[in-house]
């Protein structure tokens, strides 16, 4: 299954990230590139109170917020709280879709982790859309950059 990680050092405690985690971040992160639907009481609920193991909710995922290209069944198979989380969801176009997002504290802050393992419903359609995804992922590390403040890695 096609895999990739991106790594963002921020100035900002992990503690901080995670309270502020919700799916108005997460679509903080991800506009104007995309945006996901989701019922009003997930909006604002920090991602930390949300249960580990059934579907949540269903998540239209709209292309430059206007145009549908998606139905993402969310569900969450671990949470650790102030470190991280493993989703392990499906959707339309995607048999699996693995995204886990962690972090680590630094000096300076939090270094967020996010890697993402895609297999399609399609033979070869996570392969071809793999390259969009690493570039919305690399779009919402350049937000988180934005919102939290960019720390550059010591070589």
């Amino acid at each position: 299954m096609p895999t990739f990680t991106i790594r963002t050092e921020l100035a900002v405690t992990p503690e901080a990230f995670w309270r502020r985690m919700s799916m108005n971040a997460v679509n903080a992160e991800l506009r104007p590139l995309v945006s996901m639907t989701a019922p009003a009481a997930w909006r604002n609920c920090p991602v930390e109170q949300w249960a580990a193991g059934p579907v949540l909710f269903r998540s239209v995922i709209l292309l430059f917020g206007l145009i549908p290209v998606d139905v993402h069944s969310l569900r969450l198979a671990q949470i650790i709280p102030a470190r991280g989380f493993l989703e392990r969801s499906h959707s339309w176009c995607n048999k699996v879709w693995q995204h886990e997002r962690t972090t680590e504290r630094s000096d300076a802050g939090c270094v967020v982790t996010d890697t993402l393992t895609v297999q399609g419903r399609i033979p070869f359609l996570a392969a071809l859309l793999m390259p969009m995804y690493r570039a919305v992922f690399r779009h919402r590390h350049h937000r988180l950059k934005a919102m939290y403040g960019h720390v550059p890695f010591e070589p």
